[in-house]
């Protein structure tokens, strides 16, 4: 009889008596229909099990079997253009085996395992490989090549190397024989534990942009590669959308959105988009270079709770291989709440908000695995981490928002009366900063223009004037102001109309390169700096705004396409002569 039983059952929390059978993070198989779970406490008297499976029907007294390794991801051909649940099912094969619900204990592999790839090896025999160092390579999608690499901990002789071909998962393509003479078969797939970050030969500093084509991030407050940000914001206010937008259009090879806790409808919104979107560099799908894991509001919460690390584990992955990837997380407030429940249901002692204790250490965990790497084959590689925040009621000084403000080196704070206003990306470039500012300043004055730094500068303090001048107006109103404060207002609504606010659906304004980001930069300071000298001289600015040139200036977002950017001169010449029929 078995010894390991189900003594207690509390939502997804199980627990076994008497028992020295299972070691701390351990994965299990749980009741009869063998439900994954994972040990996540050991006292003297009782083992506690966090299952990631509805344990609906589950009884005390059915076996729990100890595996022997921790949760793992299993890494290999076929993630990309797959979707997964929070421990890396496939749901669409799920879906063919149980229908539209999740059945319980589905014993499915997390890849397909009888699918041939063209494979062709690039190891030979004789050959010393290490950790890292890739022995085989295949066309994973139409726009990535997946490249076969040997496990981290182990280094060996290549004593036997397989020909080019076609082979499934679980084809063994080299034999390697480590110092003791014991031999390992590399296939095309490798494991590894969800919870641990995936080793490097180096962390590189932070030198690149991750250039997203949305103005009011690329020009006021940029991303590295490699780098952090968070997307906080209210019901409504555009998260989902905005890291849509990200995803489609950032310059990462490939991106990991994961639904953590998510409306179910987003994640289709999601899968639909996504299937019918052609990538602008490549011209192909652009699900051949995502992969999507869903873990939606009705799926189990303890999944929920394990769905960003097997996010990030994926991402550590195709890093490792040189690649650079992108992870949208949304949101990990609800992935708080999946450990909040599994604390309240351990009966830990809660902290603010009931929140557990160790909340932000375990935000950190994540955020910390992200950065640019030179990897163990000698490639350089990145993981850029973007998490939406959900705050209840928009509230940032909630611990999830604040905790995560602690982590992260860009803050991108979504404003609700922006997003009523359908001003998108409804990002206040009042609240929002980003720290990698003087990391970038080099690459954008060597790759786009010495001048770029200079000119954000000079459109940053513009609004932040206007912010203060606005809070005059809504005291005493704006007609006791002087000329030349009044002119910083228009102009200040030139750069929230024209440069901040941009359309996700029109064809040369859903992504803005950098040059032309410029350009649009340098007119709108052109018109403001010639304005400004009639104003001096006693020129009203009613006479200024009259000419139509701020209007005009709104509109050449829409009117330049991003291959005529020759087309702004025309701007200079309509400020000059309508101005100079002013002096």
């Amino acid at each position: 009889m078995n010894e390991n039983i189900i003594y207690s059952i509390n939502g997804p929390v199980v627990t076994v008596r008497d028992t020295n059978a299972f070691s701390m993070m351990e994965m299990v198989y749980v009741g009869h229909k063998r439900l994954i779970g994972e040990v996540i406490s050991i006292h003297k008297e009782a083992t506690t099990i966090q299952v990631y499976e509805t344990t609906t029907g589950l009884k005390p007294g059915e076996p729990v079997q100890p595996t022997g390794g921790p949760l793992c991801a299993l890494l290999g051909p076929g993630i990309l253009s797959n979707i997964f649940d929070g421990i890396e099912r496939p749901l669409l094969d799920i879906e063919k085996a149980s229908g539209a619900f999740i059945g319980e204990g589905l014993n499915i592999p997390m890849l397909d395992e009888q699918k041939l790839w063209d494979v062709t090896v690039t190891a030979q025999v004789g050959q010393t490989l290490s950790g890292g160092e890739i022995y085989a390579t295949c066309p994973e999608t139409a726009l990535i090549e997946h490249r076969a690499m040997v496990p981290p901990d182990l280094t060996g002789e290549v004593i036997y190397a397989a020909e080019n071909g076609q082979y499934n998962l679980n084809g063994v393509l080299v034999k390697l024989r480590d110092a003791n003479g014991q031999v390992h078969n590399l296939t095309l797939c490798q494991k590894w534990p969800i919870r641990i970050p995936r080793p490097v030969k180096q962390r590189l500093p932070i030198t690149k942009p991750l250039i997203t084509g949305q103005r009011v991030i690329d020009a006021l407050f940029p991303i590295a590669k490699g780098g952090t940000a968070a997307i906080p914001g209210g019901f409504g206010t555009g998260k989902t959308m905005t890291q849509h937008q990200l995803a489609k259009w950032c310059d990462a090879d490939i991106i990991v959105y994961v639904g953590c806790g998510e409306r179910g409808n987003e994640m289709t919104q999601v899968l639909e988009e996504f299937s019918e979107l052609i990538d602008p560099k490549s011209g192909k799908p652009l699900t051949a270079r995502t992969v999507l894991i869903a873990n939606t509001s009705n799926m189990p919460v303890a999944a929920r709770e394990a769905s960003i690390y097997t996010g990030i584990t994926l991402a550590e992955y195709y890093r490792d291989m040189g690649y650079h990837v992108a992870i949208m997380a949304d949101s990990t407030s609800r992935w708080a709440e999946a450990l909040r429940e599994i604390s309240g249901r351990l009966e830990e002692m809660p902290a603010e908000e009931g929140f557990p204790a160790y909340l932000p250490s375990r935000i950190s965990q994540f955020y910390e695995r992200a950065g640019d790497m030179v990897t163990n084959c000698g490639k350089e590689g990145s993981v850029s981490i973007i998490g939406a925040v959900s705050p209840q009621g928009a509230d940032f000084s909630e611990p999830v928002t604040q905790n995560t403000k602690r982590f992260v080196r860009c803050f991108w704070a979504l404003d609700k009366s922006l997003a009523y206003a359908r001003h998108y990306p409804a990002i206040n470039w009042n609240t929002s900063y980003s720290e990698y500012l003087d990391d970038l300043e080099k690459w954008y004055s060597k790759n786009v223009d010495r001048n770029f730094f200079k000119r954000r500068q000079e459109i940053a303090a513009l609004l932040l004037e206007e912010n203060k001048l606005m809070e005059i107006v809504k005291l005493i109103g704006s007609d006791v102001l002087p000329d030349d404060q009044k002119l910083i207002i228009e102009i200040a609504r030139v750069i929230r109309v024209g440069f901040l606010q941009q359309n996700a659906y029109h064809k040369d304004d859903t992504y803005v390169p950098l040059l032309k980001q410029l350009k649009m930069m340098e007119v709108i300071l052109y018109l403001y700096f010639q304005a400004r000298s009639l104003v001096i001289k006693g020129i009203p600015v009613s006479s200024i705004t009259e000419t139509g040139l701020f209007d005009s200036v709104v509109k050449m977002k829409y009117d330049i396409p991003n291959d005529q950017l020759e087309r702004f001169n025309e701007y200079y010449k309509e400020i000059d002569q309508k101005l100079g029929a002013l002096k």
